[in-house]
């Protein structure tokens, strides 16, 4: 999952994906903007089948806390 979870955000920012691990800041390691995140959320549920509420993506700060909440929530 954390995998796909970064091949996500690496096709979305164009970025090489061997740059991001689950500790990369997505404001300011990956430099997403609130708009971007928003963005992405809304990949993920397309993706791993899963509804994640506007007031959940608040935590998510690092790759980890994604990863994490699918995990949880799938």
């Amino acid at each position: 999952m954390l995998k796909k979870v970064i091949e996500i955000i690496s096709n979305y920012q164009g970025i090489e994906p061997k740059s991001i691990n689950e500790d990369s800041k997505l404001i300011s390691d990956i430099g997403l903007s609130s708009f971007d995140v928003v963005s992405l959320v809304c990949e993920f549920e397309q993706e791993f089948g899963i509804s994640i509420p506007d007031r959940d993506i608040k935590k998510f700060k690092i790759i980890k806390d994604v990863v994490d909440y699918i995990k949880d929530n799938s």
